[in-house]
């Protein structure tokens, strides 16, 4: 299959809300409180929050990838941090996912960072075979505290 990766542009508003809401619901989270901050963000050209999407020969949008720069204290430099990686369930399997991984690793390299990170639950095991397939997992454990 091929594959075009493009930026979410203003006219990719319902394709975008139906690949976040579709991460969010994978997670089983509510997607609404965050959707329309999200999008400005991405609409934002002085924010640095990147968006894109994955699209078939014919147009159709079968994944979404979005990340950002994040500091390191201990190298003193910039990392890129991919937040959100989804695929449509019929996509799953088919290189996708790969697809967007690499192209934010392109990102990445392109611009001198070193490194590019992300979570995912421990139970995501049919991603996790993927992200195995880069480098093993960190054995970092994430912590989250309310305020």
């Amino acid at each position: 299959m091929e594959l075009r990766i493009g930026p979410v542009e203003s006219g990719d508003h319902s394709e975008w809300v139906a690949l976040f809401d579709g991460y969010a619901a994978f997670y089983k989270t509510d997607p609404a409180p965050a959707r329309d901050t999200v999008w400005r963000w991405i609409m934002d050209p002085d924010e640095p929050f990147y968006a894109q999407i994955a699209r078939d020969e014919a147009g159709r949008a079968l994944g979404l990838v979005q990340y950002q720069l994040m500091h390191r204290s201990l190298s003193g430099g910039m990392v890129v941090y991919l937040s959100d990686l989804f695929t449509v369930p019929e996509a799953r399997g088919l290189g996708v996912g790969r697809a967007l991984i690499d192209h934010v690793r392109d990102f990445a390299r392109a611009r001198g960072y070193v490194s590019v990170r992300w979570l995912t639950h421990e139970g995501n095991l049919e991603a996790r075979k993927l992200y195995d397939s880069y480098t093993p997992a960190s054995g970092f454990i994430l912590y989250a505290v309310t305020p």
